[in-house]
């Protein structure tokens, strides 16, 4: 299928279904193929067409799905721009990815060096006749830019193959049927949030309620007003609302499974979570070079908790060695995806491009392993190991470790530069509400669980970490502030 005409195909299969909703109004399918016309028609008229980009600096409403559509119904492509971004940062993604227009928020600073149009100024009535559609599965589609923790942001290319062999995929993976309707929770400027919470949904034929910004006490009120069938999440997200008072008992039944990417989260907190909530957790890994989704725990099948599942129909995954070999089954590595999914490439950048498009594998960086069936656990980044005297030390184990601590919500763990050693271990840890830390109980906890050599040297405690506009935690942040911090506890 074609997203550029998705939204006929759903008027054509049911008008007055619904596709779309937020806090402010519904839409039917055919309100989503008129909105998405006159937007389309708009777009035209500012000279948006075939092989142009423009750029969505909006929160999460209506809006920006019906601009997706549009855009891509006149073959041009779009860059979601995160709203917290400064404006040198906000400059760059646009000069970078040579959009024509910038599509803003009511009453928000207009961005040079590209025309900007505000979202209340969008057309909600076609006034002349449709334009024509363009049809190309090889067309740039997306340009999801990375959130930069290694230098300045690159676009990934996402081309519409790309989405229409991931969608897919989850169709298969998650079982998603016309009959599913799906809460979005997660920014629409990140590809979690378009691919697995709209795009999946509508090609399904379901639909989609568009929340506002996660708000642990009103998530479970909007639940039960909208019925939703999942979701997905954060392990931050499931981590506060497994904190809830214990008298917050929500109705539920009406979600079969939830989703939860982005970083490996606790085992123990996503047992808690369902066993509380009575909501599946289906925990996968994927990363925007691969349109998403890499692997997934199963929803009729073994789900195991603190793995990353195994890969979506269509997808291949492997553990390479540092020489490049594949690794034997169970030895860690670094994991390489191939499949219709996996990006173009990054926007002007063929040598960095190169170094992660090998052979037709996508070489991720991120270390784990698979176990005999075909389960991927994940370690770390291979950037963020740590080497203590010639001691590879990945820091999930570490992490998982002081996580399993009752009083302890979050934990980060990074490598600090040391003379003796190279690197030790400095470890980061958040309370749980209502917690107090006791850092020489925590040290014990890690003395009984981990090998000396993985041991932090220190523990600092915060009120919170440091995150990332998804929801990960800001690693080279706790480094930047490591040289000012003094420890809570130091061995």
């Amino acid at each position: 299928m074609h997203f550029a005409t998705l939204p006929d195909d759903r008027f054509a299969q049911d008008p007055s279904g619904l596709a779309i909703s937020d806090d402010c109004r519904s839409l039917t399918n055919a309100d989503f193929l008129s909105r998405t016309r006159a937007a389309a028609e708009q777009l035209h008229e500012l000279g948006v067409g075939r092989g142009d980009v423009i750029a969505l600096k909006l929160t999460n409403r209506i809006e920006f799905v019906v601009l997706l559509f549009a855009a891509w119904r006149l073959g041009a492509a779009a860059t979601p721009v995160n709203p917290a971004l400064t404006s040198t940062e906000v400059s760059h993604q646009l000069q970078d990815s040579g959009a024509r227009l910038l599509v803003i928020e009511a009453g928000a600073e207009p961005a040079t060096p590209v025309a900007s149009l505000s979202v209340s100024e969008i057309r909600e009535a076609p006034t002349g006749s449709d334009q024509k559609v363009h049809h190309d599965q090889a067309a740039l589609a997306l340009l999801i830019y990375t959130s930069g923790t290694t230098g300045a942001p690159k676009g990934v290319m996402l081309d519409h193959a790309n989405l229409d062999a991931m969608t897919q995929m989850g169709r298969s993976a998650l079982k998603v049927t016309h009959a599913d309707r799906c809460l979005l929770i997660l920014p629409l400027f990140h590809v979690n949030g378009i691919v697995v919470s709209v795009l999946l949904p509508l090609v399904a034929g379901g639909s989609v309620v568009v929340g506002n910004r996660f708000n642990p006490q009103t998530f479970f009120d909007v639940v039960e007003a909208e019925r939703p069938t999942y979701f997905s999440g954060v392990p931050t997200i499931y981590s506060m609302l497994a904190a809830l008072p214990s008298e917050v008992r929500p109705d539920t039944s009406s979600v079969r499974f939830a989703v939860c990417g982005a970083a490996p989260a606790p085992p123990e907190l996503l047992e808690r979570f369902e066993k509380r909530f009575g909501i599946p957790i289906v925990e996968g890994y994927g990363l925007s070079e691969a349109t998403c989704g890499t692997t997934i725990n199963p929803i009729n099948g073994p789900r195991r908790a603190g793995t990353a599942g195994i890969p979506f129909p269509g997808q291949e995954v492997r553990i390479l060695n540092a020489d490049g070999r594949p690794a034997e089954t169970g030895t860690n590595g670094e994991v390489a995806v191939r499949g219709a999914n996996v990006m173009r490439g990054y926007l002007g950048r063929p040598e960095e491009t190169a170094k992660v498009l090998v052979d037709g594998w996508l070489r991720t960086g991120d270390v784990g392993h698979l176990d005999a069936d075909g389960y991927l656990t994940l370690v770390g980044r291979s950037k963020e190991m740590i080497i203590r005297g010639g001691e590879n030390i990945y820091p999930r184990e570490i992490e998982d470790v002081l996580t399993s601590d009752p009083t302890v919500a979050e934990a980060a763990v990074i490598g600090m530069p040391d003379e003796k050693w190279g690197e030790v271990v400095v470890a980061f840890v958040e309370p749980g509400p209502g917690h107090e830390i006791d850092t020489d109980a925590l040290a014990q906890h890690c003395a009984r669980n981990l090998s000396g050599y993985k041991r932090p040297i220190a523990i600092h405690v915060l009120d919170a970490l440091p995150r990332n506009a998804v929801g990960k935690v800001a690693k080279p942040a706790l480094r930047s502030s490591q040289t000012n911090t003094n420890p809570d506890r130091a061995v």
